[in-house]
């Protein structure tokens, strides 16, 4: 992992401490991400609700409240159980522009007692913005805020 990640991780980790409650540690790390991260026009979460994701904390534009499990990258990425990074979204089947500065996307799933409890998300007006850096990093955040926050 690089030292931006391992920064960001470790800020993360204090930012987690003491506090169990997933919507207020994804507020903390979405914003964590927004200020740490270069080139973001969107960062948040979606929670898994009723077969569908349901916009939670974020920082950018006005996003998209409901995506179903297989539409666009977030819920493929809840439908494949992977993370998926997208160099160009205009070439991926089924894309939701939410925002049409986002060029490039990176979609974490989100684990909890085994399960997938929806997706940390993250859009660049770049191309090719995301790398397999982003992807340690990232992933290693959602596991800190999966092991903080109970109650999912």
């Amino acid at each position: 992992m690089t030292a931006l990640y391992d920064d960001l991780l470790l800020q993360a980790r204090g930012l987690f401490e003491g506090e169990t409650d997933p919507i207020a540690n994804a507020a903390n790390l979405t914003a964590l991400l927004w200020h740490g991260l270069t080139d973001l026009n969107w960062a948040g979460f979606y929670f898994l609700k009723d077969n569908e994701l349901v916009l939670g904390p974020f920082q950018g534009k006005p996003a998209c409240v409901r995506i179903a499990v297989g539409a666009g990258v977030c819920g493929a990425a809840v439908a494949r159980e992977k993370t998926i990074v997208v160099e160009d979204v205009h070439a991926f089947a089924g894309h939701i522009a939410c925002d049409s500065a986002s060029n490039s996307e990176l979609v974490v799933p989100l684990r909890a007692g085994g399960h997938i409890v929806g997706v940390l998300d993250l859009d660049s007006p770049l191309f090719r913005r995301f790398d397999d850096d982003d992807v340690v990093g990232l992933e290693a955040l959602a596991r800190a805020w999966a092991e903080a926050s109970h109650g999912i």
